[in-house]
């Protein structure tokens, strides 16, 4: 079982991940309405996913061509920044009102996860390489 997990495999095609973590986006609008949650929570959320789709392809362009070095150094540091800017975007915005950045993180954490989940499902259902 620790050899299929640590077998490396090719990395999958993104567009499908980031399609779903969209569809989540747009799936909490409604929810919110019919609630009568603030809307401003779910544009946060919405916005800083969409911000966060931005900067990862922005990373993502840096690594076009053969990996290397620099590259993967970039990505890297690009990516922690990506989640700490995010964490102090919603420190911000609770200190300023706490349900708003709760509703935001909120529709943020559904639409990350959901992208993850179905990376993690697209990359562990390709075939390893040899």
């Amino acid at each position: 079982m620790p050899g299929a997990l640590l077998t490396p495999r090719p990395m999958p095609e993104r567009r499908t991940p980031v399609v779903l973590g969209g569809a989540v986006v747009a799936l909490a609008l409604p929810i919110f309405l019919l609630a009568g949650w603030d809307v401003q929570g779910w544009a946060l959320g919405a916005l800083l996913w969409a911000a966060s789709q931005c900067v990862g392809l922005l990373l993502a362009r840096v690594g076009i061509g053969e990996p290397t070095l620099r590259g993967s150094g970039i990505a890297a540091f690009g990516m922690m920044g990506r989640g700490i800017a995010l964490v102090l975007v919603l420190l911000a915005v609770a200190v300023v009102d706490p349900s708003l950045a709760l509703a935001g993180a909120l529709v943020y954490a559904a639409a990350y996860s959901t992208e993850l989940v179905a990376s993690l499902a697209l990359y562990f259902s390709g075939s390893p390489r040899r």
